[in-house]
Parts: structure tokens; C-alpha cells; sequence
């Protein structure tokens, strides 16, 4: 007789429950939104997306989307693609401003988009987004994406005054060139010199402003030690006080590393602003401004000429014939306007 071997039966394994599944829609987006907002790359949100698939439907919302930040938005040159596309066009449709500008900025200089870019770029300013102000005043400074003629110099003066009211630092040291110089306004040294003591002064307080976030016990001992000294000492940047470099934009590094990387070649004759956290190409040859001293160096703006001068330029500039030259006619701003001053090829 022969003795069969009883099956084993095996239990019925019995699956769990989903935790997501007994939180409401409106907690998760809440949760989701403040992920966005203050991811500080893009694969920390992706990553949360890939999750589960309530996560993913829910994150897509565009009340989750209008919430992006820059850095969640802050996509490599080198991993641009069709989705990466896609993506900022979900947050620009979710009415994110940052994703105006982020796209508009990459269609306007490196897709080659001019209208599209710009508008974009104006959505996100009619709405008071300051690095989009600031864009379009410099893309009227210099004409870009059209003639040399198509300058138009009163517009890049009122978007620079509108983006400087906002606090931008940039346009509020280029509003301030601008009336030193009476360019595209009436000339007027005085307030233009206050103008640009105030952007060193916005300078110095946003990098104390990091160092204390950083640092906040030692800050607090080190306003107290020298809080007496500080009216009467050297603070602002351009009086020889060393701040941060500010913190640059991730549509800028973007930029830079587009036309660097190789992933588009700028074309015959063009070249980036020499400024290391700009970014922006010409877009027609000797369409930005060069140092009248050496000639090396060229920029999109003064503001940009003058951070570039304080933390690297004013240590190489050498006149063509001139091996050296006199230290103290480049100290401060003055020097750097009077020394190394920028200079349209071709003329205004």
C-alpha cells in the first residue's frame, strides 16, 4: 500500500493595509506642498512620487505643483529631457512662478524661443517675480534676441526700478549705474551712488543673514562684541569688507552649464557673460559690454560687472601694455567704474 505524503497547505497570507490610504487628500497635499517647496533637488520629490501610486496622483495636483521652489525645480543641463519639459509645463500650468521663470529663461537662451521665453517670463513678472523683472530689464538693456537698434533702454530702466523696489540686489546696483551714467534716465549722481550703498548694504545683511541660520550662537556672540564698531567700521563689500558670494540662481547654473558642457554650442563669435554666476550667452556677436581696460572680460550687466570685479576680476585686470597697475586706483567701486569701466562695442 502505498502511503501518499500530505500536501502542505499554505496560509493565506493576508496583506496590509495601506497607512497612506487612512490619511485624507487635503493632509497629504498639505504634506506634499511643504516637500516641494523646500526640497533641495528635484529627486528628493521625484523619489517621494515613486512611492506609491496615491502619492504619485496626489503630488501632481496643481495645488502641490504651484508650490514648487526653485531648487525642486532645478533640473541638470545635462539630464534635460522630454519629461524634464513636461514637468516644468505642469508646474507653469499649476501657476507656479518660479517655473515661469525657470522655463522661460531656458526656451528664451538656450532653446532659442525668443517669444515664448519672454513671455513666460513676463507672466511670472506682472505678478512681481523680482528675478523675472530684473531678466527682462537686462534683455532690454541689451536688445537681446533682436538688432542692436532694438534696444530699448527706458523699459530696462522701469522693469530694473520695479524689480529694485521688490529688494533685488542686482537690479537695485544696476538702477543705481544707471543714474551714475544716465543710462536710459536723467543722470543723477547722488541718488545713484545711494542706490548702490544700499545694494552693498542689502549684500552684507542677507550674508549675515545665512551666517546666523549657520552659525547662530556664534553670531550672537560676534554682534555683541562688535556691535559698538559696526556704524563706524568698513562693512559694505565695496569698502573692503568680505561678504558671501550671493547665491546664485539654479536657472543660472543651469545656463552655465548648457553652453559649457557641451550640451549646445554657443554660436560663431558668441560668448557668455564672464561673470561665473550669470550664465546668460549673447545672442547676436559683441552684444554685451567689455572691460575698457584689458578687454578679456565682457558682461550682460553692470551689476555683473561689478560682483565680478570685486571677487575676481580686480586681481587680473592689466591693461594690454601695462603690466601692472596702481592697487590704489582699484580699490571700491569708484575705482572699479573709473579703472575698468564697461563699455558697449560699438557704442550705445
Amino acid at each position: 500500500m502505498v502511503q501518499r505524503k500530505k500536501l502542505r497547505t499554505c496560509r493565506k497570507l493576508v496583506e496590509k493595509p495601506d497607512l497612506f490610504d487612512a490619511l485624507p487628500d487635503d493632509l497629504l497635499e498639505c504634506v506634499l506642498s511643504k516637500l516641494i517647496s523646500s526640497a533641495p533637488s528635484p529627486s528628493d520629490f521625484i523619489n517621494v512620487l515613486l512611492t506609491c501610486k496615491r502619492l504619485n496622483r496626489v503630488g501632481l495636483r496643481p495645488t502641490v505643483l504651484s508650490q514648487a521652489g526653485p531648487k525642486a525645480l532645478a533640473v541638470k543641463a545635462k539630464n534635460w529631457s522630454d519629461s524634464a519639459h513636461r514637468f516644468l509645463k505642469r508646474c507653469v500650468f499649476a501657476g507656479n512662478l518660479e517655473a515661469c521663470y525657470t522655463l522661460g529663461m531656458i526656451r528664451f537662451y538656450c532653446l532659442q524661443n525668443r517669444s515664448s521665453g519672454t513671455s513666460l517670463m513676463a507672466k511670472a513678472a506682472m505678478k512681481s517675480h523680482a528675478p523675472a523683472l530684473y531678466s527682462l530689464a537686462v534683455i532690454q538693456f541689451n536688445g537681446s534676441g533682436g538688432g542692436k537698434n532694438e534696444k530699448d533702454l527706458r523699459a530696462g530702466v522701469a522693469l530694473c526700478a520695479r524689480a529694485a523696489s521688490i529688494g533685488h540686489v542686482d537690479a537695485v546696483r544696476e538702477l543705481g549705474h544707471c543714474l551714475q551714467d544716465g543710462y536710459g534716465v536723467r543722470q543723477n549722481i547722488e541718488k545713484g551712488r545711494r542706490l548702490l550703498i544700499e545694494a552693498n548694504a542689502r549684500e552684507f545683511f542677507q550674508s549675515v543673514s545665512k551666517t546666523r541660520t549657520r552659525h547662530q550662537s556664534y553670531y550672537f556672540q560676534l554682534a555683541r562684541a562688535t556691535d559698538a564698531q559696526i556704524p563706524c567700521s568698513p562693512l559694505l563689500s565695496d569698502f573692503g569688507y568680505n561678504v558671501e558670494a550671493p547665491e546664485v540662481h539654479p536657472v543660472n547654473n543651469f545656463l552655465k552649464e548648457w553652453f559649457e558642457s557641451g550640451v549646445s554650442e554657443l554660436g560663431n563669435g558668441l560668448r557668455l557673460c564672464s561673470y561665473s554666476g550669470c550664465g546668460r550667452p549673447e545672442t547676436r556677436v559683441h552684444e554685451y559690454r567689455r572691460c575698457s581696460v584689458c578687454g578679456k572680460v565682457n558682461y550682460c550687466s553692470r551689476a555683473c560687472q561689478a560682483i565680478d570685479w570685486k571677487t575676481r576680476h580686480k586681481r587680473e585686470c592689466v591693461p594690454p601694455l601695462a603690466p601692472l597697475i596702481n592697487d590704489g586706483d582699484a580699490d571700491g567701486l569708484e575705482g572699479m567704474v573709473e579703472i575698468a569701466p564697461a563699455e558697449f562695442v560699438g557704442g550705445h
